[in-house]
């Protein structure tokens, strides 16, 4: 069985006598992958009105678990970005309704973001389909092709922590 990748690694292995073939093959299709799902993810969030960036603080503040809040530097190091840029994007969440400032009961300088009901509503039916997306994908595979997949790319992962 041959896909549109052996026909790219054909030329390239043409043009480059010494290129690794299965190499170039495994790192294409990854990268084909990770575009499909971005392109079926954001296809998602489009169907509820969200982009990328509102679905990622919401999904950063639904991950630390109830009462799904955190300070907005928390966030800012958890989304790897400024307190500034942050700062912006919890003001349009807050427009939207989807998260609420609130301060610390014992010390009223602290700030909290925290996931409103419609935020966490849009959140959990965005995720649902979102793993319904990738279960598609995934489950195309026999379920012991699926186990041997996901063990061998932990193991590109690790290589990949330990050379950076």
């Amino acid at each position: 069985m041959k896909d549109f990748i052996d026909a790219h690694v054909d030329l390239w292995a043409g043009q480059l006598p010494d290129l690794d073939r299965v190499v170039e093959g495994i790192t294409v299709r990854m990268q084909v992958l990770t575009r499909c799902l971005e392109r079926r993810r954001e296809a998602v969030l489009a169907e509820y009105g969200l982009q990328h960036w509102e679905f990622k603080t919401l999904h950063m503040l639904r991950r630390g678990g109830p009462p799904y809040r955190a300070t907005p530097g928390e966030l800012a190091k958890q989304l790897s970005m400024s307190a500034a840029a942050l700062t912006n994007r919890i003001d349009a969440l807050e427009r939207r309704g989807y998260v609420d400032r609130t301060h610390d009961r014992d010390d009223r300088r602290k700030v909290y973001a925290t996931l409103t009901a419609a935020g966490d509503q849009v959140w959990e039916q965005a995720i649902g389909d979102i793993i319904q997306v990738e279960r598609d994908l995934v489950h195309r595979l026999p379920r012991t092709d699926r186990l041997r997949l996901d063990n061998l790319l932990r193991h590109l992962v690790l290589a990949a922590e330990e050379s950076s």
